[in-house]
Order: structure tokens, then sequence, then C-alpha cells
């Protein structure tokens, strides 16, 4: 389960929003910015946004402070958007939707793994 109370997406996309002149949201490399329970800030690579049981759930990468994860852990938030069309991250209140989400994570990774080496064996077919 996650420890986390807040959620913020720091970038909305607009620059108009916040003055930067980063350019706004990059499709490429999206990250969302976490504040932790002790106010601590955490960088993440968006993985994947994926439905599972009916509603849509978003799986986070923590970075460190190099842009990195070296532990692989993963974070499960529920996906929504506001009226605005703005993302929303809620915490995964339950064990079951926790579990749900999960597998569902899961299911997908190992799908990509299955595409992916199925992927290696028709070009070895093609040699």
């Amino acid at each position: 389960m996650s420890d986390f109370e807040k959620n913020t997406f720091d970038c909305t996309g607009s620059c108009e929003s916040c003055g930067s002149d980063c350019g706004g949201f990059n499709p490429e490399h999206p990250t969302v910015t976490l504040t932790l329970d002790d106010d601590t800030v955490v960088e993440c690579a968006v993985l994947t946004i994926f439905p599972a049981d009916g509603k849509e759930y978003i799986a986070l990468l923590p970075l460190d402070e190099n842009g990195e994860n070296e532990d692989g852990e993963v974070y499960l938030y529920r996906y929504t958007e506001n009226e605005g069309g703005q993302p929303m991250l809620e915490n995964i209140e339950s064990d079951e939707e926790y579990d749900i989400a999960a597998d569902a994570f899961d299911e997908m990774l190992d799908a990509a793994q299955f595409d992916e080496m199925a992927g290696e064996d028709d070009e070895s077919a093609e040699v």
C-alpha cells in the first residue's frame, strides 16, 4: 500500500500556469513530482497508465538525484482526470484494490516481456 498523503503533478503542460520556460510536458519522458508525508519531494518517471477492474491506474518509477532507479520499486496510484482534463492521482486505499492493480500491472509486464522475446525470435528467424 502507498504511504503518500498528497500527490501532485508539478507540470500542467501550460507554461502560463507556472511561469517556467521548460517547454511544458514532454510526452517522450514524462515525469511526476510526488510530495511525501514528510514533505520529501520525489521525482518519478511515468511508466504507464493502465486499466484494471473498470478503473485506471498509473505506475511510477521513483528516481534518485541522478535520474536513476537502482532498486526497481514501483509506485501504483489510481489515475483520474478532473473536469479540466488535468491528471489526478489518488491513493489506493484497500489491499483488495491494490492487489487488483498490482496483478494487472504484473500481467502487462509479462505480456510486454513475452512480446519482446517473440520479437527476438522473429528477428533470428529472418537472418
